[in-house]
C-alpha cells in the first residue's frame, strides 16, 4: 500500500494549476427591461456586448462555427433579475424542434446558459432552451454530476426566423444563490447545442481531456448593487382520487402546501406539510429470486429535487421513508389478519441545503413517518387486538461538505433513525476525501465510516473504508481502488447495501478518443480486474475481469459490445441464506452482451441488445442464459413519440436456493428454467410546450419451473442430489409449492397542462392488475387470461399545484395600499 499513501501526498502538495485565459462578460444594467417574446426590438439590447465566437468541443474539438450558424448572445439585468438574448443562426430546414415535456431533451437543438455566482468551479446552476420552446434546468458539481430533479422558476420564449431561431430569457434572482457583493465576478457560460449533427459549442472553450467544465467558465462582472431577493415561495396544491378494486369504491381528498424559504443569501429551506404522492409512477417490479431486496428509482419529487448534498457517501436510500413497516408480526396459531400495509405515512419532511461563498456545503434533512398498526383478529373467539409494525419514526441527516482547489472535497456526514419505543434505532456516520491535484490529471480518493444499531437488546458496530487512486485526464486513465468492510457494517434503516463482509481490490484501465476518426466521432475501451474477499475470516470469494467497448458512429449510431468472466471458483456466502456459515461455489462462468442505438434523429430509430452467458466446467454443461431486447421508437412528427419494448431472458438449468427451505438443518438447492418477460409501451403527444398527453404501459411475466430433484448444500459449497427431497415431497409435506407464474400490468395515462410558470395541473388514470399463482407451464396467452381475471384496480386522481412568490404577493398588497 505504500504507492497509494505516496500518490496521495503528491496531489496534497502539488502546486501545478490549470492555466487559461478566459473571456469575460461586462453586463450592463438596464432601466428598461426587455419584453420575453422571442423579439429582439428592445432598447436595453442596443448598447449590451456581443458574446460570440463559440469554439466546439464535440465531435470536432477546437473548431469554430460556419459563418450562417453562429451565435451572438447579449446580456443585461435591473434589480429583479438577469436577462439574455441568443440569436442562433441556422439554415431553418436543420433546426430540430421535438416538443417534450420539461427536462426532457429530446431531439432539439438548444441554448444553454450556465451561472456560477461563487466563481468557484464547481456548483453551476444550469438553464437550458430549446427551439421548440421547451425548458430544463439543473445545478451541477463534479461529485454528483447534473441534477435535473431541482426546479426553478424562469421564463423563457423562441421564435423560429429566417436565418436560426432566436431565445429570450429571464433569470429572477430568486432562482440563483449569491452573496450581495459591492463588484462580484461571477462564472457564466453559453452553450450550443446542433441536434441534427450533435455538434456542441461553447463561448468559453473547454477541455474535453482534463478537469469538470466548471473550471472552463468564462467571467460575467458589471453587477452593481443588485440585493438578494426574499427568496419564499408557496406551492399549494390540491388533489382528488377514485380508487375501485374487488366491488368496493374509495375516494380522497387533500390539500397541502410544499414552502421554499432562504434563511440566508445561500441557504434554503425547503418543505413539505401534509404530503400527497398519489400521482408518483409505478415501481418496475420484478420476480426476486436472489438473497438481496430489489431495488426502486425514487419516484417522489420532494425526494428527487435539490438532495445532491444527502446523496454524499452512497448513505441515502429515500425510499426507506414512507416504506413498508420494519416491525415483525407476532401471531398466534388462532390469529389472523386482513391486511399488512404497504407503506408508512410520510406526515411531514423539510430540507435545509445550501453553499456560502467560502465553498462549505450545508445540508440538514429531517422527515416524520406516522405510527402503523396492524388489526388481528382471533378466528375462535372473534376477539380483536392490534399491534404495531412501525412506530412514530424520524429520519435525519446531516452534511458538513467543504471544497476547495476549484475540484476537491472533504464532507462529514450523519444519518440517524429513531424509532419509539422497542424498536431498532440507527446511526451512520461518515468522513470523505474527494482529491484532484490543480493541474487536474490526477485524483484520490478516501473515505471511511461506522454504522451503530441496537435490534434491542444488542448494539452493533461497524466498518467500513474504501481508498483509491488513479489518473483522470487524457487519452489513457486508469485507477486502483480498494474496499473493506466487516460484517457489522449495516446502512439500511436510511440506505441500501446489499452485502457486507467484503475487503475487495479493483484495478482498471481505459482508452477513450476525443477527435473523430475515420468511422467514429469518439470511441471508449475499457478492462478490469476484481480480486474479491471476505474480511472475517480473511478469505478468497472471487475475481472477474471483463471488457467494455462503445463509440458513436459519423452517422450518429451507438454501439458497444461488453464482457465478463468470473475465472476459477466463485465462493458465495449469501445465497445460502444463513449467514456466513456456508457458500455455495460456482466455477468458470462467462457472458458478454453486445448494443446499438441508432440514430434518435429519424423517424424510426431501433435499442436492441443481445447476450448469452454459460459455465465453462462441466458440472454444468447444460445452464444457458439467453436475453435480448428490442425497443423500437417511432418519431412520427414533433408532437408525437412511441416507443415500443419488448425485453426476453431465459435460463435454463439455473440453480439456486428454495426460497424459504432449510430441512433438518440442510440447505435446499433446486434446478430451474426461468423465462423473463417484459413488453412496455410508451408515448407522448405534446400539443406545444405547455400540454402534454402521456402514456406507460408494462407487462412482466416471470415463470420458474423446478425440476423434480432437489439437492443438498455440502459443506465443500457442492451440490449433491437428495434422495429424500422432491419437488413433490416438498410441495405435499411442506406446503410449498417452488414454482411460480409471477405476472404484472400497469398502465398510467395523463394529461399535463403547465397554465402558469411553476404551476401545474395534472388529471391521471391508472390500471393495475397482478397475479401470483404455481402454473409456471402456463404459456404466455394463457397466463394473460389468467391475469386479466383477477381484481384489477381503477384509479383517476386530478391535482393542481399553483406557484407563488412572495415577491409578486408583496407588490399586490402595496400597490394596493
Amino acid at each position: 500500500m505504500k504507492p497509494l499513501f505516496i500518490l496521495i501526498f503528491a496531489l496534497l502538495v502539488s502546486n501545478q494549476s490549470l492555466a487559461q485565459d478566459k473571456k469575460s462578460y461586462q453586463i450592463k444594467r438596464t432601466e428598461t427591461p426587455p419584453k420575453i417574446d422571442g423579439v429582439l426590438d428592445d432598447t436595453a439590447w442596443k448598447d449590451a456586448q456581443v458574446a460570440t465566437n463559440f469554439t466546439e468541443f464535440r465531435p470536432d474539438v477546437g473548431d469554430t462555427a460556419a459563418a450562417n450558424k453562429t451565435t451572438k448572445v447579449r446580456m443585461t439585468y435591473d434589480d429583479s433579475g438577469i436577462y439574455v438574448s441568443a440569436y442562433c443562426y441556422d439554415n431553418p430546414e436543420d433546426i430540430m424542434r421535438q416538443f417534450t415535456q420539461r427536462d426532457n431533451f429530446g431531439q432539439s437543438d438548444f441554448f444553454g446558459l450556465i451561472f456560477n455566482p461563487n466563481n468557484d468551479a464547481q456548483n453551476n446552476t444550469e438553464f437550458f432552451v430549446f427551439s421548440s420552446g421547451t425548458q430544463a434546468d439543473a445545478v451541477e458539481s463534479p461529485n454528483y454530476g447534473e441534477d435535473f430533479g431541482w426546479n426553478a422558476v424562469w421564463e423563457s420564449s423562441v421564435q423560429i426566423v429566417d436565418d436560426g431561431w432566436i431565445v429570450e430569457i429571464k433569470i429572477p434572482y430568486r432562482a440563483l444563490r449569491f452573496t450581495q457583493q459591492e463588484d462580484p465576478t461571477w462564472g457564466i457560460q453559453f452553450h450550443r447545442h446542433y441536434r441534427k449533427t450533435r455538434e456542441q459549442m461553447t463561448w468559453n472553450p473547454i477541455d474535453v481531456t482534463k478537469g469538470n467544465i466548471g473550471l472552463y467558465n468564462a467571467e460575467l462582472k458589471g453587477i452593481k448593487n443588485i440585493t438578494p431577493p426574499t427568496r419564499l415561495s408557496f406551492f399549494p396544491y390540491a388533489s382528488g382520487l377514485v380508487s375501485t378494486f374487488d366491488g368496493e369504491t374509495e375516494s380522497d381528498f387533500a390539500a397541502g402546501l410544499d414552502i421554499k424559504y432562504g434563511i440566508t443569501e445561500n441557504i434554503t429551506l425547503d418543505a413539505t406539510l401534509i404530503p400527497d404522492f398519489s400521482q408518483a409512477g409505478f415501481d418496475d417490479v420484478q420476480l426476486n429470486l436472489g438473497p438481496f431486496e430489489q431495488q426502486f428509482a425514487e419516484q417522489r419529487q420532494f425526494f428527487t429535487e435539490g438532495v445532491d448534498l444527502f446523496s454524499k457517501g452512497n448513505l441515502f436510500y429515500s425510499r426507506r421513508i414512507g416504506d413498508r413497516p420494519s416491525g415483525r408480526l407476532n401471531l398466534n396459531n388462532d390469529e389472523s389478519i386482513e391486511e399488512y400495509p404497504e407503506k408508512v405515512q410520510l406526515l411531514n419532511a423539510v430540507k435545509v441545503s445550501g453553499r456560502t461563498k467560502n465553498g462549505l456545503g450545508i445540508g440538514f434533512f429531517n422527515a416524520i413517518t406516522k405510527k402503523t398498526e396492524v388489526d388481528i383478529t382471533n378466528t375462535l373467539t372473534g376477539q380483536k387486538r392490534s399491534q404495531i409494525v412501525e412506530p412514530l419514526a424520524n429520519y435525519n441527516i446531516m452534511v458538513l461538505d467543504q471544497q476547495f482547489n476549484k475540484n476537491s472535497s472533504v464532507t462529514l456526514i450523519n444519518t440517524n433513525v429513531t424509532r419509539d419505543g422497542e424498536f431498532r434505532d440507527a446511526n451512520v456516520t461518515g468522513l470523505l476525501l474527494d482529491l484532484v491535484n490543480k493541474k487536474n490529471t490526477y485524483g484520490a480518493i478516501a473515505e471511511v465510516k461506522m454504522s451503530t444499531f441496537n435490534d434491542v437488546p444488542n448494539t452493533e458496530n461497524g466498518y467500513t473504508a474504501r481508498v483509491g487512486v488513479g489518473k483522470n485526464s487524457g487519452k489513457i486513465r486508469y485507477s486502483l481502488t480498494y474496499d473493506y468492510a466487516d460484517e457489522n457494517y449495516d446502512i439500511n434503516d436510511l440506505g441500501i447495501l446489499f452485502r457486507n463482509n467484503y475487503s475487495n481490490y479493483n484495478a482498471e484501465v481505459s482508452y477513450r478518443t476525443f477527435e473523430p476518426t475515420k468511422n467514429f466521432n469518439n470511441t471508449y475501451f475499457g478492462t478490469w480486474l476484481n480480486y474479491n474477499q471476505l474480511s472475517n475470516p480473511n478469505t478468497f470469494t472471487g475475481a472477474n475481469t471483463g471488457f467494455n467497448f462503445n463509440g458513436q458512429t459519423k452517422t450518429l449510431h451507438n454501439l458497444g459490445i461488453n464482457g465478463n468472466w468470473n475465472f476459477g471458483k466463485q465462493y458465495d456466502y449469501f445465497e445460502p441464506r444463513n449467514g456466513f456459515d456456508s457458500y455455495f461455489v460456482t466455477e468458470n462462468y462467462a457472458q458478454s452482451n453486445m448494443w446499438i442505438s441508432s440514430n434518435y434523429n429519424l423517424f424510426f430509430a431501433l435499442d436492441a441488445n443481445l447476450g448469452y452467458g454459460r459455465f465453462f466446467n462441466d458440472d454444468r454443461k447444460n445452464f444457458n442464459n439467453i436475453w435480448f431486447g428490442l425497443n423500437p421508437r417511432f418519431k412520427f412528427n414533433d408532437k408525437f413519440l412511441m416507443v415500443l419494448g419488448f425485453d426476453y431472458d431465459n435460463y435454463t438449468a439455473d440453480r439456486g436456493y428454495v426460497n424459504g427451505q432449510e430441512v433438518n438443518d440442510e440447505i435446499i438447492f433446486g434446478q430451474r428454467d426461468r423465462i423473463d418477460m417484459t413488453a412496455s409501451i410508451s408515448g407522448s403527444y405534446n400539443f406545444n410546450s405547455f400540454n402534454a398527453l402521456t402514456l406507460s404501459f408494462r407487462n412482466y411475466l416471470s415463470t420458474v419451473t423446478y425440476d423434480d430433484s432437489m439437492y443438498t448444500l455440502q459443506s465443500d459449497g457442492s451440490l449433491n442430489r437428495s434422495d429424500i427431497y422432491t419437488k413433490n415431497n416438498i410441495s405435499s409435506d411442506l406446503d410449498f409449492d417452488p414454482d411460480i407464474n409471477f405476472n404484472t400490468w400497469n398502465l398510467d395515462l395523463s394529461y399535463t397542462w403547465q397554465f402558469a410558470p411553476g404551476s401545474q395541473l395534472t388529471a391521471l388514470y391508472r390500471n393495475q392488475i397482478f397475479n401470483f399463482s404455481n402454473d409456471s407451464e402456463a404459456g404466455f396467452f394463457d397466463s394473460t387470461s389468467d391475469l386479466f381475471k383477477q381484481e384489477q384496480r381503477n384509479t383517476f386522481s386530478l391535482r393542481m399545484v399553483y406557484f407563488i412568490d412572495y415577491n409578486d404577493l408583496k407588490k399586490v398588497f402595496q400597490r394596493k395600499s
